[in-house]
């Protein structure tokens, strides 16, 4: 099975985002950080994570790109166990059970971005239209095969029209959009 997990190709997430995930950790899109949070009103570092991360469910922080890799399914369900336990402890998920439950919803939704290849880097692109918070997703993969990953060194993309809203690094790439409504 495939999961995705932070990576960090150079230090920018510790100038965008408030924490940023540590590389290596599982991650899912994250958007229900912000259920109770008006999107409009964000500002600064918690705005480009609303925008532009993904959340590692260790630590809580957050990263421009997720990169699919092979996981095991203990690797899942320690993954899960996770972020269950982080529901309760950080978003008052009222039992273990519920939020083992919603967690495991998270990552259902994350491994089915992971029809790519591995190694395919993955960025997301959020907002918050009519009510509704809509997720777009872009592969971000080497052109002509694996090579290693270096910031700004490889991106092709596929996919359809960018959102009017994009990150500049992904302009450098190619594009495969899946979109996502969360109500």
């Amino acid at each position: 099975m495939k999961l995705l997990r932070t990576i960090q190709l150079d230090p920018s997430d510790t100038f965008i985002f408030e924490q940023a995930a540590e590389p290596g950790e599982w991650a899912v899109s994250g958007a229900f950080v912000f259920w109770n949070s008006d999107p409009a009103a964000l500002e600064g570092k918690a705005r480009s994570a609303f925008r532009g991360g993904f959340l590692g469910v260790k630590s809580l922080g957050w990263s421009t790109l997720v990169q699919i890799v092979e996981a095991s399914e203990d690797d899942r369900a320690a993954a899960i166990d996770t972020l269950a336990k982080q529901l309760v402890a950080q978003f008052g998920a009222p039992s273990i059970a519920d939020a083992a439950a919603a967690a495991e919803e998270e990552f259902t939704f994350a491994s089915s971005l992971c029809v790519h290849p591995t190694d395919t880097l993955i960025a997301v692109h959020r907002m918050h239209e009519n009510g509704e918070t809509r997720e777009a997703f872009r592969t971000l993969r080497p052109r002509n095969g694996p090579k290693p990953l270096r910031a700004f060194s490889f991106l092709e993309v596929e996919g359809e029209e960018e959102p009017t809203e994009q990150v500049d690094l992904v302009g450098m790439a190619g594009r495969e959009t899946v979109e996502r409504e969360r109500k």
